[in-house]
């Protein structure tokens, strides 16, 4: 089996075909809904203690059960186990193991103790596990056969998931409803239909979401049937604290209801808005006239204000600004304009921004910028001056404009050991004549000198030399 689950399906050469992750998944128990990480996997016990012996077994969806271990069997996540039923037994999924599961217990207000708790039969077998994948494939069918009969009898239910159990003797619809029904015909027909024993449950909108599953507007995977277990009530006020337009198409999820991602970020809307003056029929009064606050940034402790003559302008100012012009109107007191001499010093002491961008990746050009070329140590010294002339179009060094070796206002050629190149067509012989460092024949370089770092002599009297510039040759 590829996945705990088999939901994603095996191919024939035994590679998962569902996620493409190829059975490499961060745990055991695969890619399912509302899977617990099990960050105590790898850690031993103390000496003299055994393993917790409830374990938590998921079924379809998001359902979840524990099961007590009575017979000390080795159990792993992602095995298959037959466990105690109503009536009969029921095939599950390990989904976890050891200590954390008696967090799973208190977090559900269940008693460890408790009599309640079902116990393990076995290790599935192969029989087992063939019987209930059989009942898992008649599901589908089952679910559009119960709906067809529903309408059929008048009732005002949607039948949103059927769930076998692992060996076929009962059945679980389950199903939403704005009001009470009365399906005690229904059940009588769906008894006889399917031969097995019929168990209804109504659930919620937000229940039904989260064991269909979905995309939402935000374009991730629902979280009620990913990690979020706990459905809070959701109202609109959350939607006011946090400046949001009530439209009802924007703030739905896919269950119908208020987004419950509305209530995460409440909590920090509701603690940034005590420094805030109540403005409910409120106008700061000036001199100028009356302003009216347009809207509101929670965050920056901004709000932008706007003279009744002139409602087209926004003006912004900081919480502590507006404090300051609503105690000089209690005062009695009018500012000549709302940026005036009354609230300059509620200015300058105005907070700073509560998130800065310390490392700069809020910046959208930071890889805007070219990298800088590399230096280039040791490259050679190429003078293009001792190259010949082979351009017809370019001036001769007749020219008395030209800077050839004839310009009287060129340097002399002061070294001895440098012959002048009389000819502007031919190339000198020495190679490196247009830098004096690097001529062969200078005597105070010494090539087998053991101690040459860097081809630099260590001769000290070459320092007091006066610098000799190179003869320039004709271009």
């Amino acid at each position: 089996m590829g996945c705990g689950s088999g939901g994603c399906g095996t191919e024939k050469n035994g590679v998962p075909a569902g996620c493409n992750n190829n059975g490499s998944c961060g745990t055991a128990d695969g890619c399912n809904k509302l899977t617990v990480f099990d960050w105590l996997g790898n850690m031993n016990l103390p000496e003299g203690q055994s393993q917790f012996d409830v374990v938590e077994v998921r079924f379809k969806n998001s359902r979840k059960e524990f099961f007590r271990n009575l017979n000390n069997l080795s159990l792993s996540v992602g095995e298959v186990i037959a466990v105690e039923a109503s009536p009969g037994h029921d095939i599950g999924t390990v989904s976890l193991t050891g200590e954390l599961v008696k967090l799973q217990l208190k977090k559900r207000n269940i008693n460890f103790d408790s009599e309640e708790i079902r116990k393990v039969y076995r290790k599935a077998k192969q029989s087992d596990i063939d019987k209930w994948r059989e009942a898992q494939s008649l599901e589908v069918n089952t679910m559009f056969r119960a709906r067809t009969i529903a309408l059929k009898l008048g009732l005002e239910m949607k039948l949103s998931d059927v769930e076998f159990q692992g060996d076929k003797s009962k059945a679980i619809f389950y199903y939403t409803a704005d009001a009470r029904v009365d399906f005690r015909e229904l059940i009588k027909v769906l008894a006889d239909e399917f031969k097995v024993r019929v168990e209804m449950r109504q659930i919620g909108a937000r229940q039904e979401a989260a064991r269909l599953g979905g995309i939402g507007a935000c374009g991730r995977e629902l979280c009620c049937s990913t990690w979020l277990t706990d459905f809070r009530t959701v109202s609109t006020s959350a939607a006011r604290y946090q400046q949001l337009s009530l439209n009802p198409l924007k703030l739905a999820g896919q269950c119908g209801k208020l987004k419950c991602c509305l209530n995460y970020e409440l909590d920090s809307y509701v603690d940034a808005l005590k420094e805030f003056p109540d403005m409910d029929g409120k106008k700061l009064q000036t001199k100028k006239g009356e302003a009216f606050l347009q809207k509101t940034d929670i965050f920056r402790r901004m709000m932008w204000f706007s003279y009744r003559h002139d409602p087209g302008v926004f003006i912004p100012l900081n919480v502590k600004t507006v404090h300051a012009v609503l105690e000089a109107n209690a005062k009695g007191e009018l500012p000549d304009d709302i940026k005036s001499a009354i609230v300059t010093e509620a200015i300058a002491k105005t907070a700073e921004p509560l998130f800065e961008n310390v490392v700069g990746q809020d910046s959208l050009t930071r890889f805007d910028k070219k990298p800088k070329a590399k230096h280039q140590h040791n490259k050679p010294n190429r003078n293009n001056n001792n190259k010949p002339n082979n351009n017809p179009n370019q001036k001769s060094n007749n020219n008395p404009n030209a800077k050839g070796n004839n310009n009287p206002n060129a340097k002399p050629n002061s070294n001895p050991n440098q012959k002048h190149n009389n000819n502007p067509n031919q190339k000198p012989k020495n190679q490196n004549s247009g830098n004096p460092n690097k001529n062969n024949n200078n005597p105070n370089r010494n090539q087998n000198n053991p101690n040459k770092k860097f081809n630099k002599p260590h001769n000290n009297d070459n320092k007091n030399k006066p610098k000799i510039d190179p003869p320039k040759t004709d271009s």
